[in-house]
């Protein structure tokens, strides 16, 4: 597998997910859509996060890490959004959907910190004109948005969320972070021939 593959899988989960969670498309798709779209993005993100860890610089480097760190997470999202499709009790929405979003939540994030470890040792810590540096900032972003959208799933006792908006709000901005650090990183001369 290459960094095309890579990339294109990202970029099919990114859409998924981005679909799944767009202004609207729960209420006009129905909540059993949305989450397979979701389910269904959450396996292209871990195909890509195994290609990434298959492709990353030696074992135990930043890069590495973050590799190994983000798989474990999308693994955790495998888990979420799987249970999300099935779980119709309050009690097993916040032990099978809210809890692995959350850690994979934080697994991004510390994936994202040995991202931006890895790269500054590769093209410098302020490089605005590199790619790579670009995608990895992206990615933290992204990464900061899926963060923000743990917390405001967060299921109460009730089965209320603790803000619906924030939580499909930043599910929706994190996925358009992932897509765009992907296409950033995806090799010149790909993006208009499509994956392959």
């Amino acid at each position: 597998m290459t960094l095309t593959h890579q990339c294109w899988l990202f970029v099919i989960g990114s859409l998924c997910f981005a679909t799944g969670t767009a202004p609207g498309f729960s209420a006009l798709a129905g909540a059993g859509a949305a989450n397979v779209a979701c389910f269904i993005g959450s396996w292209f993100f871990t195909s890509a996060a195994w290609v990434q860890l298959v492709r990353s610089g030696p074992e135990g480097s930043a890069e590495w890490l973050s590799a190994a760190t983000q798989f474990a997470g999308t693994v955790l999202f495998n888990v979420s959004t799987g249970a999300s499709v099935w779980a119709h009790a309050v009690l097993a929405e916040r032990r099978l959907v809210w809890a692995p979003d959350a850690v994979g939540s934080f697994a991004f994030l510390v994936s994202a910190a040995f991202g931006v470890v890895a790269v500054s040792a590769q093209v410098g810590s302020w490089v605005p004109r590199s790619r790579d540096w670009q995608a990895e900032w992206v990615n933290m972003i992204g990464c900061l948005a899926f963060a923000a959208s743990a917390v405001g799933a967060f299921v109460y006792k009730t089965g209320t969320a603790a803000d619906e908006v924030l939580a499909n709000v930043g599910t929706f901005f994190g996925a358009l972070c992932f897509m765009a650090a992907a296409v950033l990183v995806l090799p010149r001369g790909q993006s208009a021939r499509g994956p392959g």
